[in-house]
C-alpha cells in the first residue's frame, strides 16, 4: 500500500465570518427547546439551514446529522462536530402536593435550576411552570430558606395550572418521564456579550453554520471531503459515537471552554484544548490548529479541562481510529447562567473554515492501516 501524495491548492480568500448570520442562527436555535431526548425540532432547523447553504444532509436513525462539503478527494476526510442537545430534566414523580419531582438530564447542579422557568413537554400538552425549593417563601420559612440543602431531591416544579394533588397532575396529562425544557433567558446586550442558558453547545452549532456559510460563499473546495456533524446526545455521554464512520481521519470537536478561576480559557478568541478528562488530544492535529490561528492572526489561548469531555471522547470510546482535537469558545458559568462574546464565536468560525481548506499534512491518514512510511514525527528541540 502506497501513501497518497499531499494535496496542495492555491490559498482561498475566504469571505469574513458573517456575525449577523451567526447571531441569527444562535437566536433561532436557543428558541427551540432541545433537551437530550427531545431534539427532533432542532434537527429539522439545522437540516434546513444546511440545505439553504446547498449541502446535502443524511441523518442517523436517531437523528444525528452528517453533512458533506465535497473536497478534491474522499480519502482521509476530516470532520467538525458540535451537539444540538442541551441540559434539561425529566419528571420523576407526581407529588401529593401537586408539584413535580425532577431528575436532571445531563450533569448540572440544582443550584442553577432554582427559580428557572420551564416547560413540561408531555404527550398531551406543553405546560409552563417554575422550579422551586420546597421552602420557597421567605415570609413563611424565614432564615430556614437560606439553610435549605441544594440538590435535585430538594427542588420541585410548580406547574402553572390548578394542581393540588398527584391526581390533578395526571388529569393535566403529565406523566413520569416527561421531558422538562429549561428557558434559555437569552439576551444580546449591545456590548457584544451573549447571555443565555444552553450556549453549550448551540453557540458551537451556530459557529459551524457560519463557517460553512463563509466556505460556500468563497466557493472553497477542501483538499479532502469535510464533514459537518451535529450530534444529539452529547450531554449524556453518547455524542459522536454513531456518526464517525471509517471515512473520517481527523475530528475537531466544537464546544464550550470553561472560563473560571484556575483555567486559561477566555471569553474572547479561540481556546484550544490540549487535554480533557479523557487525556491529551492528538499532538499533530492540535498543533495544526494552533498554527492556523497564528498564521491568520486569530486570538487564541490553550487550556486543559479536568472535569470535562466532549463529542471526541464518545467517538474514541466507540472505537473510531481518528485524530481528535477540541476547539472552544470561552463560556463563563458553564452549565449555569452562561455568557460568551460574539468575537469568540466569529474567531472560532474563522478557524473552522481555515481548517476545512488547509492542506493535508499526513497523507498516510487516508488509509486505515499503513506502513511506517509517512508516519509523522514528534520533534524535540
Amino acid at each position: 500500500m502506497t501513501d497518497l501524495p499531499p494535496t496542495d491548492q492555491p490559498p482561498v480568500d475566504l469571505p469574513p465570518i458573517d456575525a449577523t448570520y451567526l447571531r441569527a442562527q444562535l437566536a433561532a436555535l436557543l428558541a427551540i427547546p432541545s433537551p437530550t431526548g427531545r431534539t427532533d425540532d432542532a434537527v429539522r432547523h439545522v437540516c434546513g439551514a444546511l440545505q439553504d447553504l446547498g449541502l446535502e444532509v443524511a441523518l442517523t436513525r436517531l437523528g444525528a446529522i452528517r453533512a458533506r462539503l465535497p473536497g478534491a478527494r474522499p480519502e482521509g476526510a476530516r470532520a467538525c462536530v458540535s451537539h444540538l442537545d442541551t441540559l434539561g430534566a425529566q419528571v420523576k414523580a407526581l407529588k401529593p402536593n401537586g408539584r413535580l419531582a425532577l431528575v436532571p438530564v445531563g450533569h448540572w447542579s440544582a443550584r442553577f435550576a432554582e427559580g428557572a422557568r420551564a416547560t413540561v413537554l408531555s404527550d398531551h400538552a406543553s405546560l409552563r411552570g417554575t422550579i422551586l425549593p420546597p421552602l420557597a417563601s421567605g415570609h413563611t420559612f424565614g432564615d430556614e430558606v437560606d439553610r435549605a440543602p441544594i440538590g435535585w431531591d430538594h427542588v420541585e416544579m410548580r406547574v402553572d395550572a390548578r394542581a393540588d394533588s398527584a391526581a390533578d397532575l395526571e388529569a393535566l396529562g403529565i406523566e413520569i418521564g416527561d421531558h422538562v425544557a429549561i428557558d434559555p433567558q437569552t439576551e444580546f446586550p449591545d456590548t457584544g456579550y451573549i447571555v443565555s442558558r444552553h450556549l453549550d453547545d448551540k453557540a458551537g452549532v451556530a459557529a459551524m453554520l457560519a463557517a460553512l456559510k463563509s466556505l460556500v460563499a468563497g466557493r472553497a473546495r477542501p483538499p479532502v471531503d469535510c464533514w459537518w456533524f451535529f450530534t444529539i446526545a452529547e450531554e449524556v455521554g453518547h455524542g459522536a459515537a454513531g456518526v464517525v464512520l471509517p471515512d473520517i481521519a481527523s475530528l475537531v470537536a466544537v464546544d464550550n471552554g470553561t472560563t473560571a478561576p484556575g483555567q486559561n480559557s477566555r471569553e474572547h478568541g479561540v481556546t484550544i484544548a490540549m487535554a480533557d478528562q479523557t487525556g491529551p488530544f492528538d499532538y499533530h492535529l492540535t498543533r495544526k490548529l494552533v498554527d492556523l490561528c497564528r498564521a491568520d492572526g486569530i486570538g487564541h489561548q490553550k487550556d486543559i479541562f479536568r472535569h470535562y469531555r466532549s463529542d471526541s471522547a464518545s467517538a474514541l470510546e466507540a472505537g473510531a481510529d481518528v485524530r481528535t482535537a477540541l476547539v472552544t469558545f470561552g463560556v463563563d458559568a458553564s452549565h449555569g447562567y452562561e455568557r460568551i462574546h460574539i468575537d469568540a464565536l466569529t474567531a472560532l468560525a474563522r478557524l473552522l473554515a481555515l481548517y476545512a481548506i488547509s492542506p493535508v499534512e499526513i497523507p498516510r491518514d487516508a488509509h486505515l492501516l499503513s506502513g511506517l512510511r509517512g508516519f509523522p514525527e514528534q520533534t524535540h528541540p
